[in-house]
């Protein structure tokens, strides 16, 4: 659907207009939100990542032999598209540093489609990657993708011993201390590890040029890459593995054993078209894993596994006014549509509209009540109630979606959904870790010794329990009638407050930072019932007012995850700025000045239809490695932020009376 562009201009320090015109704005976006419905109720929103999803994409394409000329020619002006004027290399996230992952894994990918090294933008981007000391520089990942296509060693990358799927859960190593991503993305690795196979190349490309040292004359490869005991440790337990690895263990009776198991880890979580995990490097994996074993194309299980990779790929360019078509890191239907209702109802759609009840029955109909997934392995007696992020990936619900799919399921409709709500705060109760927090996934994921094996250089192998997931959780039982006494509020409280930042902030771990998880700990103090006029309380709201910047937006950039580049903005946004006011109004704060400039802001900012203009990246997948675009925070967040202020400003109470 076409629409104008929407720049609403209320008359500043008039408050009862910029009231009216926050109002207008929330409708006018909510009605357009509305229009993105699908027919059985649900909206979704594309969710874009950096370049190195499409460059893996084509390198599936190219091992296989299996290339789609017209979709990989946009994917490379895509990929041109991202390259930066500023360093010549690829960013992790819009107006980013130079990265050298990501840069080697785009010259590389356009290589395979047939740029030649001395087009300007080749020679720009390698001149950067070997100003940056070239591609050997680039992280374990990369260099795996490097060696499935021969332009590295084997020894090039760490030891990855398929038998590791045999250890036992007691053993300090073993799959189900990883992360569920992490798990997903290995299980197939070790197969590729184990049997090291050649990609078929058909156009034989090759990118020497960006390696300042010939890759066969590097001796060392692998470091210690958090400089701790632990990581020497591992670093030289590598050293002993390497040589195993290619001369003892694939003479041993446990490798065809281990790789057995690995394929019987994958056969059950092969989650049908919508993939292993749902993610595209597990999906990519297991389609090359299942090549390298000999199976066939024709095979199920090899259809189904490319399939969900293929599904990935956004809609064609005319459906998407002429963008080049890329590949998804993953889908986030859950999260769009349960954000986006919450939105709708706060800009003035009622509870009763049959859009939104629509929006709830197909969330509620989502609810995975019949799989024990990977998470049971540590609460084997809690019985399933979880929601996952994506259509379907039944082994692996999130805690984060099921908190707020249960936050809008009662405020819809407490009577008609009951069954849903009371399974869902049971799982979320069970998943709740030893120190009070919650992970994403799991329970007690939190090994970090692990985070120093050499296969670990990106650092988020685990899943560790973060204040905004913890918040959610707490928002969540707290709203549906759980006491400020209950053991599981009480601890969680504890494990917040156990986090807060000596600024007051708190450290966002799936929404770009600071920002957002101050936002998510402000809502779970209110909603649990906490005297906001604490002075821990009050930190953080002094920290959120002074964050503010000039324009009366809030903004962060990615570059914040970096300890020494806190702080860090190159411009305010408008969803960022609708956490900070969704923030400040949790905390008392709706009728502070501050407040009030952001509803400025954000009725100034552009809009065309749903969505506010936001290139920004403003959530991540790992901090400092996989940054996240969700197409969809600039349409609900702002709506949502906008709306409530409205009807705040309007009402006799101030007091914000949801979990969110």
């Amino acid at each position: 659907m076409q629409s104008n562009v929407y720049v609403l201009r209320p008359k500043l320090g008039v408050a009862p207009t910029l009231v009216s015109d926050a109002a207008a704005a929330a409708s006018d976006a909510a009605q357009h939100l509305l229009a993105l419905q699908k027919a059985d109720g649900h909206i979704v929103f594309e969710l874009e990542a950096d370049a190195t999803i499409p460059s893996e994409y084509i390198f599936i394409n190219h091992f296989l032999d299996m290339r789609e000329p017209e979709l990989e020619a946009e994917m490379g002006e895509y990929l041109r598209s991202l390259q930066s004027k500023t360093h010549g290399g690829w960013p992790l996230f819009h107006e980013g540093g130079f990265n050298i992952s990501a840069s080697v894994k785009a010259y590389y990918a356009l290589k395979l489609l047939g740029d030649s090294a001395d087009a300007p933008h080749m020679v720009r981007a390698r001149n950067a990657i070997l100003a940056h000391g070239g591609a050997e520089k680039s992280n374990v990942f990369c260099r795996y993708s490097l060696a499935l296509f021969g332009q590295v060693p084997w020894r090039g990358v760490p030891a990855m011993p398929v038998e590791l799927m045999l250890m036992p859960k007691w053993f300090p190593a073993n799959i189900w201390k990883f992360a569920y991503w992490s798990r997903t993305v290995i299980a197939p690795l070790t197969i590729l590890a184990a049997l090291k196979p050649m990609a078929r190349n058909p156009v034989g490309a090759t990118c020497r040029e960006i390696f300042c040292t010939p890759p066969e004359a590097i001796k060392v490869w692998n470091q210690n890459h958090t400089g701790s005991r632990w990581g020497e440790f591992f670093l030289q337990i590598d050293k002993l593995l390497q040589p195993a690895e290619k001369h003892i263990f694939p003479r041993l009776p446990f490798r065809k054993a281990a790789i057995k198991k690995a394929l019987d880890f994958i056969k059950p979580r092969l989650n049908g078209d919508d993939g292993l995990g749902a993610i595209f490097p597990a999906m990519a994996n297991t389609v090359m894993a299942y090549d390298t074993l000999g199976m066939s194309p024709d095979h199920p299980d090899f259809k189904i596994a490319l399939a969900s990779c293929r599904k990935l790929v956004t809609e064609r360019r005319e459906v998407r006014n002429g963008a080049p078509r890329y590949p998804q890191p993953c889908v986030s239907p859950i999260w769009d549509t349960s954000l986006a209702a919450h939105a709708l109802l706060e800009a003035g759609v009622p509870e009763t509209d049959e859009r939104v009840i629509r929006m709830c029955d197909w969330l509620a109909a989502e609810q995975i009540l019949d799989v024990k997934g990977d998470w049971a392995v540590n609460a084997p007696d809690l019985e399933p109630g979880g929601w996952a992020f994506q259509y379907k990936n039944d082994y692996y619900p999130d805690v984060d979606d099921t908190a707020v799919v249960g936050m809008l399921l009662h405020r819809v409709d407490p009577v008609r959904y009951k069954l849903n709500i009371e399974r869902a705060a049971k799982w979320v109760i069970g998943m709740q870790s030893t120190n009070g927090g919650w992970g994403a996934f799991d329970i007690d994921n939190n090994a970090e010794f692990l985070n120093t094996i050499p296969f670990a250089d990106h650092g988020a192998l685990l899943d560790p329990p973060t204040v905004d997931v913890a918040a959610r959780c707490l928002s969540f039982l707290a709203q549906v009638g759980y006491e400020r006494e209950h053991p599981s509020i009480q601890r969680g409280i504890e494990f917040i407050k156990s986090e807060q930042e000596t600024d007051g902030s708190w450290f966002g771990r799936w929404g770009t930072n600071y920002i957002y998880g101050t936002w998510s700990a402000l809502n779970a103090i209110n909603a649990v019932g906490e005297d906001m006029s604490q002075p821990w309380v009050r930190k953080a709201v002094d920290w959120l007012i002074s964050q503010q910047r000039d324009d009366g937006g809030w903004g962060e950039d990615g570059g914040t995850y970096w300890k020494q580049r806190r702080g860090e903005a190159k411009a305010s946004t408008p969803s960022q700025t609708a956490w900070a006011m969704l923030g400040l109004m949790a905390a008392g704060e709706v009728e502070h000045h501050s407040v009030a400039r952001g509803a400025q802001y954000i009725t100034n900012a552009p809009r065309e239809g749903a969505k506010w203009d936001e290139p920004w990246y403003t959530a991540v997948g790992f901090p400092r490695v996989f940054y996240l675009r969700y197409h969809g925070y600039s349409a609900y967040f702002p709506a949502w932020a906008l709306g409530r202020y409205a009807k705040l400003m309007r009402g006799n109470s101030k007091k914000v009376q949801w979990g969110m």
